[in-house]
């Protein structure tokens, strides 16, 4: 027998061992991360004017609009990029910024997903036109290229992002907070003079001490995948499934959500016999702990279209509740356009603390419709106009002029309630 190989294994072998080098060859662009004068010590101190602690769809947008407004702003995320269930949870089509025929909310949020639009070859919906369905109206995002550019916006702004880093307490000082907060290999001490909390579930708020509700039922948060043919991000939705249960309050019931989340989606994919193409690396959760603000939102304000006297932005989605038989929309009445007010955004008795997103403080079939991505981009960049005015004026959010608000907001593109 020869130890030589036929002609067809011998052009398989000279095949194989060229494709590693072909492989190194495309791979020749390099790159090196900057060097940090800190990086050796576990310890770090730092002062800025606003912490905002959580870097998802509500906090990324607040510390961009803090950063672009003057305040030295740093952003804490216990994860490992920017977007929170537009990225990470993969609910990449953010909804809604029209209703009736024309947008209502724009500014910084939706600057974003316009850009990633734009620069993904995506198309935007014609808010001109009322659709039949209201989810016609979502914008689709490549939710990889959304999240590079949202880092991009933080650092043309000024802000510092700290990735895997999350307070572990919170206690007021003259002039603002200090705040201890830990990674791996990282013990940070940041001394601050207003705090943004857009975690979604009011951590922050709950460690300083402030009330906080949630009922014992809380909606199913989602289990984003593919299967069977190659995703194309930005141009449809994923498959999902609920997972029923799943709680954000902390790592181990995020840990449990997550694992039943994947374990189901297995199951699915050994009954379908299909390739696996995408999974999110993360359930996507749409309900957790709200605040009790000075203002409580009711689902008659929300329904009803009130505009409260301190207004800061609009909201637009039907009253949206899941249950374990699934999720049957109300649309609101034709015409009706929710506000937020700032009083909402306060947790009750506070200073110098403002929250944003799913957190505001609502009842619960109000909070079904507030919960959704572009009101929160909207309450995000209220929210840091408010905090960001009320550092530059040495007083806490609640005192700072509305009109003042306003028109910093209107500077950076947001549509004012009342004003679309």
């Amino acid at each position: 027998m020869s130890d030589s190989p036929s002609p067809g294994r011998r052009r398989f072998l000279q095949s194989s061992l060229l494709a590693p080098v072909g492989a190194a060859l495309a791979s020749t662009t390099h790159v090196e991360a900057s060097a940090l004068p800190d990086a050796g010590k576990a310890d770090i101190s730092t002062d800025v004017d606003v912490l905002v602690v959580g870097g998802g769809t509500a906090g990324t947008i607040a510390a961009i609009q803090a950063g672009r407004a003057g305040a030295k702003t740093l952003l804490l995320e216990r994860g490992a990029q920017l977007g929170g269930m537009t990225t990470t949870g993969g609910v990449a089509f953010p909804g809604l910024f029209d209703a009736w025929g024309k947008q209502v909310i724009a500014g910084i949020g939706w600057e974003l997903v316009k850009e990633s639009v734009e620069l993904d070859g995506g198309k935007l919906p014609n808010f001109a036109k009322v659709p039949q369905r209201h989810w016609m109206n979502q914008v689709h995002v490549n939710q990889f290229l959304y999240a590079i550019l949202a880092e991009e916006k933080c650092a043309k702004a000024g802000v510092t992002i700290c990735y895997y880093e999350f307070p572990t307490s919170v206690t007021p000082v003259d002039g603002g907070w200090q705040v201890e907060c830990t990674g791996f290999g990282t013990r940070r001490q940041i001394r601050c003079k207003q705090i943004i909390d857009c975690t979604g579930g009011a951590e922050v708020v709950g460690m300083a001490g402030f009330e906080r509700m949630r009922e014992d039922e809380t909606q199913p948060g989602s289990m984003l995948f593919h299967l069977g043919e190659a995703n194309d991000p930005g141009r449809h939705q994923l498959h999902q499934l609920y997972v029923h249960g799943a709680d954000s309050t902390n790592s181990r019931t995020v840990t449990q959500a997550n694992l039943t989340g994947r374990k189901s989606v297995l199951e699915k994919l050994r009954k379908d016999k299909k390739r696996l193409m995408h999974l999110q690396p993360e359930a996507a959760f749409r309900e957790s702990f709200r605040i009790v603000g000075e203002t409580v939102i009711t689902v008659n304000d929300y329904t009803g279209g009130r505009l409260f006297d301190d207004a800061v932005s609009n909201a637009f989605y039907p009253v949206d509740l899941h249950t374990k038989s699934g999720v049957k929309p109300k649309p609101l009445k034709p015409g009706t356009v929710p506000t937020i007010p700032l009083s909402a955004l306060v947790p009750k008795g506070s200073r110098n603390l403002i929250v944003a997103g799913r957190s505001v403080s609502s009842d619960r079939l109000a909070n079904s419709g507030l919960r959704v991505q572009a009101s929160c981009m909207g309450m995000g960049q209220a929210a840091a106009a408010a905090a960001v005015l009320a550092v530059k004026g040495g007083t806490t959010p609640l005192k700072v002029p509305l009109d003042d608000i306003h028109r910093l907001l209107s500077d950076h593109g947001a549509i004012l309630p009342g004003k679309a």
